[in-house]
């Protein structure tokens, strides 16, 4: 018998080792620090907001955001419920069921086919069959552990010269998480055969694995094979984007419109980022093109109120908001009741903005943003205890709202509470390191502090 060892690294290896993996990314090198790509781009939290990961909210929402991909290793390698209710061959079918093939029976109450019967070596040599077999496996059925199996044997069947089944077992390893594996049979695939969909998909693990610069680079190569192909424009502005470089990404996108004008992303992201631009005008005829283009959902009337307020058309933006409320579900009413309370902060109606924020909290309990602008308005009437349970609330529910930071440090030092205005201050900093008043109060404590 032979037994493989595998030698376990001592503690002097360990201290001596000169390879270490750098825990602060470069400026510009990595998704988790956008904010350091885009330097004197509209990226700061005053002009444009920013999601919890620190990104700038984009004008689209992305694929694969809100998708139900297994979690786990093991919900992506079980074997999905449809699977379990397969019943067995009766036998007065039986007889007139070749051997073998029972499990390609499809039954009126049972599955199309049933995986844990399927002897994927057979079905793996018949070219015929196999590529047809993979895709319902793996669309259809969502069984990536048998999708991955006949994936590679049928790569050895093809003396490994076939570069379709090298790109099905790279996205069978980007689902099950990995990533590494998945780069490789990508690029061997990518080598064989350059296709849109190879250099879409390495971009992609690329992205997973941090490494923005070598998608950016992937993309530009992919531009270079295929010129004008819109899904590698529009992949290099998401990349930029999601860098905070907004300035590039509304380049690519700009350049979309010379091959696709009809492209909703990028007449989306364009009119997001001229309303963060301070040029709702602009911004208005990107949506309202949207809008002729038959796309008709609350995102987009929100947007056109928001866009028709700011350009001081007041009864557009209320038309605008009533139709994006009637036309709301219960994942996004929240949002809409809280820009109503927004425009009406702006008109000076108090009573108003005081009942959307209250409608928008009953929509979603989880609202951040609206506990914060209730909690003002409940400053300006005098209710400092409820005000600070407001404020409290929002920053129990997002950490990063240097907003809720800010004005519970304001109010607890307009009530005396100098050491709590102090660490919120701090924390809306650190959040949010531009913002003025919270540098200026911070120096003003200071100085109380120097003066004690």
């Amino acid at each position: 018998w032979y037994q493989r060892r595998v030698r376990a690294d001592g503690i002097a290896e360990i201290l001596m080792d000169d390879n270490s993996i750098a825990q602060v990314a470069r400026p510009g090198t990595s998704f988790k620090k956008p904010g350091t790509a885009g330097q004197g781009t509209s990226t700061s939290q005053g002009i444009r907001p920013m999601s919890q990961s620190g990104r700038p909210v984009s004008g689209f929402v992305r694929p694969s955001t809100q998708s139900g991909r297994p979690g786990t290793m093991e919900q992506a390698i079980k074997t999905p419920r449809t699977a379990h209710t397969a019943r067995p061959v009766t036998s007065a079918s039986g007889r007139f069921v070749r051997l073998g093939t029972a499990s390609m029976l499809s039954e009126p109450d049972g599955p199309f086919i049933n995986p844990s019967q399927l002897n994927l070596a057979k079905y793996a040599d018949r070219p015929g069959l196999n590529k047809v077999l993979f895709d319902y496996l793996f669309y259809h059925e969502n069984d990536i552990k048998n999708s991955l199996e006949l994936a590679a044997l049928a790569t050895q069947s093809s003396k490994y010269e076939d570069w379709w089944w090298k790109q099905q077992l790279g996205k069978c390893y980007y689902r099950l998480g990995l990533y590494r594996d998945a780069e490789k049979q990508f690029q061997s695939a990518l080598k064989q055969q350059p296709t849109i969909d190879n250099y879409l998909y390495l971009a992609k693990v690329f992205v997973k694995l941090d490494q923005p610069l070598a998608a950016l680079d992937l993309f530009e190569k992919g531009m270079e094979v295929f010129p004008g192909e819109v899904s590698l424009i529009i992949g290099s502005a998401r990349v930029h984007e999601g860098l905070g470089d907004l300035d590039s990404s509304v380049k690519f996108y700009k350049k979309v419109f010379q091959y696709d004008a009809s492209c909703v992303e990028a007449i989306a992201c364009i009119g997001t980022h001229n309303f963060y631009s301070d040029m709702p005008e602009i911004a208005l005829r990107s949506f309202r093109r949207l809008l002729q283009m038959g796309v008709c959902n609350t995102e987009l009337y929100n947007n056109i109120g928001l866009c028709c307020f700011y350009a001081q058309q007041y009864d557009m933006s209320l038309t605008c908001f009533e139709r994006a409320i009637n036309l709301a579900s219960n994942e996004n009413v929240a949002d809409v009741w809280y820009n109503v309370g927004h425009i009406a902060v702006g008109i000076g109606d108090s009573n108003l903005a005081y009942q959307a924020f209250q409608m928008a909290l009953i929509s979603d309990n989880n609202h951040a943003e609206a506990y914060n602008n209730l909690a003002v308005l409940e400053m300006r009437k005098g209710k400092v205890e409820q005000a600070r349970a407001y404020f409290l609330s929002a920053i129990t529910i997002n950490q990063e709202l240097y907003e809720a930071h800010y004005n519970l440090a304001i109010l607890s030092e307009g009530q005396g509470d100098l050491n709590t205005s102090f660490k919120e201050v701090r924390k809306s900093l650190e959040a949010f390191a531009e913002h003025v008043d919270s540098k200026n109060l911070l120096a003003q404590l200071r100085q109380y502090f120097t003066l004690l």
